[in-house]
């Protein structure tokens, strides 16, 4: 028996064709096909249970899978078919329920309603294929293509290793000079296990840097002293100076000479294996900042901004735009470069905490230009479903920091002894801190051993 033969009024088009899209078969089962009304809706409590299961027990996993571009082809692939069938299902029941032909209002307002409904579902699901392939660009263009044949969640990412070291660059640029000066430079060191974190914080402007032995030391065996009597041979100069020469770095390609120099230089001050780095251009970070809708930090002694004295950022607790944000991070009027590097830390930390899911998701495809535009690192694929993971360690984890700046260290004539003395004593108190048994007192979380505070 046919929707027609059964003579549906508008009102009952209406109730099943929504009812249908709700919880699909009602039609089919109020048009007596009992046996298909009832596989649909055997079909229907089957997906919701599967989304169900997908969303609870596997939600910790979900950010894993996000960064991961083969999943984000099935995603894409399992919500375009899950779009597709309930499209039509809504159109199937729409037309065993529509009134008759001589009802033209009803048949008007019943396929309007039909439309709408197929909409509602169509709408949500091109704009989540859009986010999953705007993520799986972003990760394309950003992290290196996986290499390895076994998957990586099947082993151990850190190969046994208790710490990983990541090495955290801002870079700036000038009309005024070319290439990139890393003004900003911190190494996290992250427990694997806990996500406990120490921050060594480098200033740029150490001196005489001894760079790691090979062609690079041979060219420079008493420290690092710049490109020329025009150049002061600071730390922040050696990313762009390896750029420039390729034979400080034999083998390594246009794009990987600097930071490879770099990441040895900053390992052989420290006394730490750098395992990787990320650098964020400043500007590009301040388009970032723009397609989150500014940023809030509290602001403890007025900022002087501009080149030319051009504005003022006052004291108190205020949004950011990102270019006031790129000044707060940058300036050094009435202040130094030490008081700048606890800015930058309080302006990564603001910006942390602040790009909560819905800004994100609101923004996602300015943040994903953005993001592209002002990040570089050599993180390869595979990876970065373990580095989302010790992430999220690392946001309910104690992190302190320790900054190598006067008068602990001199940047004129820098102790690296000392300074790696410091680091293994702040991971060795870290690490009793970790045997330690349940009921001794730990550091409260984020506790400076040498924090700039100048922000809360």
């Amino acid at each position: 028996m046919t929707g027609a033969e059964r003579r549906f009024g508008l009102g009952a088009g209406i109730a099943l064709t929504l009812a249908s899209a709700l919880l699909w078969g009602v039609a089919h089962l109020a048009t007596e096909r009992r046996r298909t009304g009832l596989a649909l809706m055997a079909a229907y409590v089957v997906m919701l249970a599967a989304v169900l299961t997908v969303f609870t027990a596997f939600s910790a996993r979900l950010l894993s899978l996000a960064v991961q571009p083969h999943w984000l082809i099935w995603l894409t692939v399992a919500l375009v078919a899950i779009a597709l069938a309930w499209t039509g299902v809504i159109i199937w029941s729409f037309l065993l329920v529509r009134p008759a032909r001589s009802d033209k209002v009803g048949r008007f307002l019943t396929t309007t309603l039909a439309i709408a409904l197929c909409a509602l579902v169509l709408a949500p699901t091109a704009y989540a294929t859009r986010l999953a392939y705007l993520s799986r660009d972003v990760v394309n263009t950003l992290f290196s293509p996986t290499n390895t044949a076994t998957p990586v969640m099947a082993q151990d990412p850190w190969n046994g290793a208790e710490r990983v070291n990541f090495l955290l660059l801002g870079g700036d640029s000038a009309p005024s000079r070319p290439g990139v000066r890393t003004d900003s430079m911190t190494v996290a060191s992250v427990d694997v296990e806990t996500g406990d974190t120490v921050l060594f914080g480098l200033p740029r402007n150490l001196q005489r840097v001894q760079l790691p032995a090979g062609p690079a030391r041979d060219r420079f065996p008493y420290g690092f002293t710049g490109a020329g009597p025009d150049t002061p041979g600071l730390l922040n100069e050696v990313f762009q100076y390896a750029e420039d020469h390729p034979d400080m770095v034999p083998g390594a390609p246009k794009g990987q000479r600097g930071p490879t120099l770099l990441k040895q230089t900053v390992s052989d001050i420290l006394g730490l294996p750098v395992d990787h780095y990320a650098m964020v251009d400043m500007k590009g970070f301040a388009e970032i900042i723009d397609a989150m809708g500014g940023v809030q930090v509290t602001i403890k002694e007025p900022i002087v901004y501009g080149r030319h004295r051009e504005g003022l950022l006052p004291a108190g607790t205020r949004k950011l735009s990102g270019a006031e944000a790129l000044w707060y991070g940058r300036s050094r009027t009435d202040s130094d470069d030490y008081v700048r590097m606890g800015r930058q830390k309080c302006l990564l930390n603001a910006v942390a905490k602040q790009a909560d899911p819905v800004t994100v998701l609101n923004s996602f495809e300015r943040l994903a230009a953005a993001t592209k535009r002002a990040i570089s690192t050599d993180l390869p694929q595979d990876l970065l479903p373990a580095v989302v993971d010790l992430s999220q360690k690392v946001k309910n984890a104690k992190i302190r920091s320790l900054n190598f700046v006067p008068p602990l260290i001199s940047t004129v004539d820098p102790d690296w002894y000392l300074i790696r003395r410091k680091v293994s004593d702040a991971l060795e108190e870290h690490a009793s801190t970790r045997s330690a048994p349940a009921h001794t007192p730990s550091p409260t979380p984020d506790t400076p051993i040498n924090l700039d505070a100048t922000c809360t």
